[in-house]
């Protein structure tokens, strides 16, 4: 019946012209036409999911902000901490989704292995999970086409961007997951978080002077585990957002990238400050194991002005953990604009606006959180540890 119903609305699409990201006609029964982030129109009936599959890096974690884990009816392997086999490059590395729902994740069939290295849909286990809608971050339009086709449910394709949780990517995947789901208010809802958050820290740095500030390196941006002291950024959302002097100005391109040791060694001696993310934490100890000289030039590190924030990208972006890190990164340059702010009171306060739970302390008892939101009080200690 589902293969009919859109072999049938796929002929009167034809005729269709719809505002992006929004049902733009009503077919029948209240299935309406939905743009998904690929373009793609998709029909769908809004609310009446109950057997939902995320596949891709980030998939699950986006639907976790809008829908209901009682609607899952299948998991990637690398979500399930009980499935034999699966990826564990993530165990121990905190992701809040993962975290709030690992009850109800790990209870679940599979519907497919999940993980970097195999970022592909398996038709056959995401058939036996039964869906009846499947939302997918793999943004490729033949490939959803082709899995709707083989399922024979509405395939949404959702996604990030390079500004993370400040992308209007997140913000138009929010409210496309919304109106599907049923789950109109929660997205705006959140989305209007986002944005107030966004302009609180705004309004506390709108007098500062960027250039007159003191010189920021920040490092460890990237892909989990891939990561260490010389992968950075040069246009760094939430350096801008804070008005932050990020001391990486003259790269070739923007973006997170790595950097050649002699540009970093060049940088080293004016570098006020350096905010190491966690991902690079296991790759630079063993680096300054074996030589306890790489940070004798660099000034924050004689200074003692190291700081460390959570790891924001496992297994695609910790949105809420972006957020929290943009606090956390102001609060560490402008200690006196955020004196007001608690770092892990906010940190609990946007864990609840993003999954529902003041979650904090199991987000920083993660082996690979080395503790959560601090300034590294003895660097060479902590690294030789």
């Amino acid at each position: 019946m589902k293969k009919i119903l859109l072999a049938f609305t796929a002929v009167l699409l034809i005729a269709l012209s719809c505002i992006p990201f929004v049902a733009c006609s009503e077919i029948d029964g209240g299935t309406e036409v939905v743009i998904d982030m690929m373009g793609r129109e998709v029909a769908v009936t809004p609310g009446s999911y109950s057997k939902v599959v995320c596949i891709g890096a980030g998939a699950l974690r986006m639907y976790s902000y809008i829908g209901d884990a009682e609607n899952l009816a299948g998991v990637e392997d690398i979500d399930n901490e009980t499935a034999e086999g699966r990826p564990v490059m993530f165990d121990n590395v905190a992701r809040p989704y993962q975290i709030a729902w690992k009850e109800t994740l790990d209870t679940l069939p599979s519907c497919g292995k999940g993980g970097p290295q195999a970022q592909a849909a398996e038709a056959e286990k995401i058939l036996a999970c039964n869906p009846d809608i499947i939302v997918s971050e793999y943004e490729d339009v033949d490939k959803a086409n082709a899995l709707s086709e083989t399922v024979g449910v509405p395939v949404i394709v959702v996604k990030y961007g390079s500004a993370g949780v400040f992308d209007e990517n997140v913000a138009k995947s929010l409210t496309l997951l919304g109106k599907v789901f049923g789950k109109d208010e929660k997205a705006a809802t959140l989305n209007s978080f986002i944005a107030s958050e966004k302009a609180a820290i705004e309004e506390k740095v709108k007098d500062v002077v960027v250039a007159e500030q003191k010189k920021v390196y920040i490092c460890g941006l990237g892909n989990w585990g891939t990561t260490d002291e010389l992968q950075t950024a040069q246009n760094y959302a939430p350096f801008n957002i804070s008005n932050i002097n990020n001391i990486v100005t003259d790269l070739s391109k923007d973006g997170i990238q790595g950097i050649e040791i002699e540009k970093f060694l060049d940088l080293a001696p004016d570098m006020d400050i350096m905010i190491v993310d966690a991902a690079a934490v296991k790759n630079i100890k063993p680096k300054y194991q074996a030589d306890p000289t790489m940070f004798d030039t660099c000034k924050a590190w004689n200074d003692g002005e190291v700081y460390l924030q959570l790891a924001y990208n496992a297994y695609y972006t910790n949105l809420e953990i972006a957020l929290i890190n943009t606090w956390f990164n102001a609060k560490v340059v402008y200690p006196d604009l955020f004196e007001d702010i608690n770092i892990e009171t906010k940190a609990n306060e946007i864990l609840k606006a993003f999954l529902g739970k003041e979650m904090y302390n199991d987000v920083k008892a993660k082996m690979f959180s080395f503790g959560g939101y601090q300034k590294i009080e003895n660097p060479a200690a902590f690294f030789s540890s």
